[in-house]
């Protein structure tokens, strides 16, 4: 009678195992698709605002939901529903125009009917530069190396703040022509304004369909030195930075 009381039990604890990590399976899921996704940071475009190797999560909400929303991206319909308003200054991740299989992390510049063009160096919208202000130099450590490279503060229209580095004189893309951005479509780019393949290259980003917005960066939840895995954890108390972590992304 005891042994077949115990079984009962163990069979009733691993029924109850299973059903919690089910439901566990499906808060997270729920949570992933209609509240905030995590992303990585794999690339240098978006310094210095995002580092490689910053975590961070991206409100899906902020914007509405089309299908790329979803888990595999299954089109269940087109166009966007709950769709929010996108702001000049937004860091926004997306799918990728020419291959929807690539995420993207870009800053709005550009909203549909604007004209986008960089003069010199200085980002202008609609024939107005927009305010840049020299800062502090940027400076970057790569294993011993240092690099300090131009930071300007930008100013948009509406009061969003943010910097940007300008890491050559004359970059290829520092004089462009304009760029006129069609209905439904925005336009984006790096704030790593030399290093950064985004709306101003036409043939491999262009400008990106509203759509294909998955949503907006919210909050930097990790953060770790681009050479250092997540898994070394044993590198962490030096490598971790600490003071990104839980920093809000402007």
């Amino acid at each position: 009678m005891s042994v077949q009381t115990g079984t009962k039990k163990k069979e009733g604890g691993i029924a109850e195992t299973v059903r919690v990590l089910f439901n566990a399976l499906i808060i997270a899921l729920v949570i992933r698709t209609f509240l905030f996704q995590p992303f990585n940071i794999p690339s240098g475009s978006m310094i210095p605002t995002l580092l490689v190797g910053d975590y961070l999560f991206v409100s899906k909400y902020s914007y509405g939901y089309t299908h790329y929303s979803f888990p595999f991206s299954p089109r269940i319909f087109n166009g966007r529903f709950m769709g929010g308003t996108l702001k000049r200054g937004d860091v926004v991740v997306f799918r990728l125009p020419k291959d929807d299989s690539i995420d993207y992390i870009k800053r709005v510049i550009g909203l549909p009917g604007d004209k986008i063009q960089m003069i010199d160096g200085v980002l202008n919208i609609n024939g107005e530069p927009v305010k840049r202000e020299r800062i502090d130099d940027f400076v970057i450590d790569d294993d011993g190396v240092v690099q300090r490279v131009k930071r300007y503060k930008e100013t948009l229209t509406n009061g969003v703040v943010y910097t940007t580095l300008d890491l050559t004189e004359n970059g290829f893309y520092d004089n462009t022509p304009v760029y006129t951005v069609p209905p439904d479509h925005y336009f984006m780019m790096g704030d790593n304004r030399d290093n950064s393949t985004d709306s101003r290259v036409l043939s491999a980003v262009g400008y990106v369909p509203y759509e294909n917005i998955i949503g907006k960066a919210q909050i930097i939840f990790f953060s770790i030195k681009g050479d250092t895995h997540v898994w070394e954890v044993w590198r962490w108390p030096w490598d971790v930075r600490w003071s990104r972590m839980f920093t809000l992304v402007r």
